[in-house]
């Protein structure tokens, strides 16, 4: 029998963690484990308690979800513990902290309006270790938050230790494709394709894919427009 996904809300409105936790428990595979209302009560709470993956507010009052997840991250690398999937929750699908929280280590974004079958479905994405940004939304959110940025000119030294094929699928990956649209350009089997996307996160060191996202835009291999 598996053990059932186990999930931590974080929100100051009582009643938007009551709403997520009915859809979170009404599922066999995963349990609501805890709840805190702000930043600050899901720090202490998740430095006792295990969970697999958070669901975080953006904005809250006192500690905000941003530094929540830095500090909640931070704590779990220095004491070599696995860490917990951290998603934002946000009102806003341009959210202009959201580039800050995946810097933080988020693994994602969901609106707060997002239908429960597509909570559901994200939360079962989070904790096999993929993002829950759809590609579209990727580039959209990333183009949009780079643009306002001073980007380098040159690649970054951890770029250059990508073979060109790799090169090929992070832009791609940055440019808001999925799999299976880079396997359709790239003329590669899908199974192919994520084989390059693991190789392509080790190397650079990044948790997901919105990570190595970010990671292309500031690196300067893809740029806003391209």
């Amino acid at each position: 029998m598996s053990v059932a996904t186990r999930v931590v809300l974080v929100d100051d409105q009582e009643l938007v963690r009551a709403g997520l936790a009915m859809v979170i428990d009404s599922q066999p595979d995963m349990e609501v484990v805890g709840h805190a209302g702000d930043g600050t009560a899901a720090v202490t709470l998740l430095r006792d308690l295990v969970c697999d993956v958070v669901l975080m507010d953006v904005r809250m009052p006192g500690l905000d979800g941003i530094e929540a997840t830095r500090q909640i991250l931070a704590w779990a690398d220095a004491l070599r513990k696995p860490a917990p999937r951290v998603v934002m929750l946000t009102t806003y699908d341009l959210d202009e902290h959201l580039l800050d929280a995946i810097a933080a280590g988020a693994s994602g974004f969901l609106l707060k309006n997002t239908p429960p079958e597509s909570l559901l479905a994200a939360v079962r994405t989070v904790h096999t270790g993929d993002s829950v940004i759809a590609p579209s939304a990727t580039r959209r959110l990333i183009e949009h938050l780079a643009s306002g940025r001073s980007l380098p000119v040159a690649t970054d030294p951890l770029i250059e230790e990508l073979s060109e094929r790799e090169r090929e699928v992070l832009r791609l990956i940055a440019r808001g494709c999925s799999n299976q649209e880079i396997s359709s350009r790239l003329f590669l089997a899908e199974t192919t394709v994520k084989t390059h996307v693991r190789h392509v996160l080790a190397k650079l060191g990044v948790r997901d894919r919105v990570q190595a996202v970010v990671y292309a835009y500031e690196s300067g291999l893809v740029r806003p427009g391209d």
